[in-house]
């Protein structure tokens, strides 16, 4: 049987990375079936283009995963397969937490013929070969604990995903008429993949507004250090036959969850050589140690994302977040910058405590920051999070099923100290300040002395997040774009070239000394 994996168009960042989900459950699948993987995201496909596509491969079965952002793009699609007399199973965070809606038991229309709850490593296998024998089941659970809680998946062992031979052009971050010029700068930048990988699952936090604790549980699991550095040694060896740029994401929910732990991965992976370029997301409160950003910079850490969410300590509290602390900020940012490492920052407005002007504010603080790339977003009440259940009590929420009109940047509840509208001006005002022409001048110049493959790297990462994230922009708002940016990018350019020239020349005139004479 040949099964169809497909990860739907989230609608913001089309072509960002591709997700685990999918090379996960393609090793897990038996070896008998054939498996194609599309991400919406990174190769886009009408619902008409993907139905002739499932007929054209004979696709017996699709699996759709889906967030809560992109769940009702993925209702459509799955509508559309079905229709065509092709079976749907569902599956993720949003599936898990409202399987009656994917079945059509709420009242609404069923758009699933099947839903996997809760992590599929273990329930996969099952729902393949029932699919292939024709008695697919409803629902597939995992099994249940003494406690009458979801039995989580070991990573030991870990599940192979062959790196070397999967097809990685389709999540290529360099776009195809860029890259003959991007190749010519030399060390395979006309090729540069991002690739996800994890080393552990679960978060003890429990953090009002999050969704990872319901869906992995707080019961961390490791992989082993082996299995990590073994996986890193495989993606060293695929970039160096690409001839290409190969960087990992690290998509663990906090991946300095139990410090000691990452420090014995992170020395283990120096010592291996399995370094490459690498992005995790690690909280606030746990980037102190001067030890562990030490080893992060020497592992080849490069970014990492936290989740500030507020410059107000009281917003903090409101949403159980009170170990991340924004007094600390400013120390944690200079202590990575220290490192050439910098952080992708994330603020949430429309919290209890936001009032008109919030922007200005946060903008302010972090433009005295060590300079980095804030992500900007609103509060939003995912189903079956403490958040959601709060504001649904309190009558608050607007949208109660915001995810089937999904709206970027509109609030699906009402703020208590600011209308929707106004949250959504702020939201605006932020990315627009944070991403100026002027604003990604002031960041270099905070960050002249650094080298400068490091300064090349920040704007691009600069001009790369305001291209995909707000509003995700075409060809010619790219073009306004870099034109607009044009003096940072025609100096830097002028110095990197300089640069290359000069490393150039010394390779040569070393290679002409180590010529013996005759």
């Amino acid at each position: 049987m040949k099964i169809l994996l497909y990860n739907p168009d989230n609608g913001i960042t089309r072509n960002f990375m591709p997700h685990l989900w999918m090379f996960l459950l393609q090793s897990l699948t038996p070896k008998e079936h054939e498996v194609i993987l599309i991400d919406g995201n990174a190769k886009a496909m009408t619902r008409e283009e993907l139905v002739r596509f499932c007929k054209d491969e004979n696709i017996g079965l699709v699996g759709i995963g889906a967030m809560t952002r992109m769940v009702a793009r993925a209702y459509r699609v799955a509508d559309a397969l079905r229709e065509a007399g092709i079976p749907v199973v569902m599956g993720g965070p949003h599936v898990t937490e409202c399987p009656d809606e994917a079945l059509g038991k709420d009242g609404g229309p069923r758009h699933a013929d099947a839903v996997a709850l809760g992590e599929a490593d273990e329930t996969w296998h099952l729902i393949v070969n029932d699919a292939a024998n024709g008695t697919l089941k409803e629902t597939y659970t995992p099994e249940i604990d003494a406690k009458g809680n979801d039995k989580k998946p070991s990573l030991q062992p870990y599940p192979h995903i062959p790196w070397e031979t999967l097809d990685l052009d389709q999540f290529s971050l360099v776009p195809k008429f860029l890259q003959p010029v991007m190749s010519k700068l030399g060390q395979g930048w006309g090729k540069f993949f991002v690739v996800p990988i994890e080393t552990g699952r679960g978060c003890p936090y429990g953090c009002e507004f999050c969704t990872v604790t319901g869906f992995f549980g707080d019961s961390i699991r490791f992989r082993t250090n082996e299995s990590v550095v073994e996986e890193l040694l495989r993606l060293k060896a695929r970039a160096k036959q690409e001839k290409g740029q190969i960087a990992v994401f690290f998509i663990d929910d906090n991946l300095a969850i139990n410090k000691k732990r990452l420090k014995s991965l992170l020395r283990d992976m120096i010592a291996a050589g399995a370094t490459l370029p690498w992005v995790a997301q690690i909280s606030a409160n746990l980037l102190g140690d001067d030890e562990l950003v030490d080893l992060i910079a020497e592992a080849g850490g490069k970014w990492i994302f936290i989740g500030m969410e507020s410059i107000d300590p009281a917003n903090m509290a409101d949403v159980n977040k009170q170990f991340s602390k924004p007094s600390d900020y400013k120390a944690v940012l200079d202590g990575l910058a220290r490192r050439n490492i910098f952080a992708i920052t994330s603020f949430i407005f429309g919290m209890d405590n936001d009032t008109v002007g919030v922007a200005k504010r946060t903008v302010g603080e972090i433009d005295s920051w060590a300079p980095g790339l804030p992500v900007f977003g609103q509060l939003t009440p995912f189903p079956s999070t403490p958040l959601y259940t709060r504001l649904q009590e309190a009558g608050r929420l607007h949208r109660p099923k915001h995810w089937l009109e999904f709206a970027p940047f509109v609030m699906a509840h009402n703020p208590l100290k600011m209308t929707i509208e106004d949250a959504k001006v702020e939201t605006f005002d932020a990315w627009s300040h944070s991403y100026s022409p002027e604003r990604n001048a002031e960041a270099l110049e905070m960050i002249k002395h650094a080298p400068i493959e490091t300064r090349i790297g920040h704007l691009v990462a600069r001009l790369f997040f305001r291209g995909i994230y707000f509003p995700q922009m075409g060809k010619m708002a790219w073009i306004k774009l870099l034109f607009s940016n044009r003096k940072p990018i025609l100096s830097l350019s002028k110095e990197g070239f300089k640069t290359w020239r000069n490393a150039r020349k010394r390779r040569k005139k070393v290679a002409a000394e180590a010529v013996p004479t005759v």
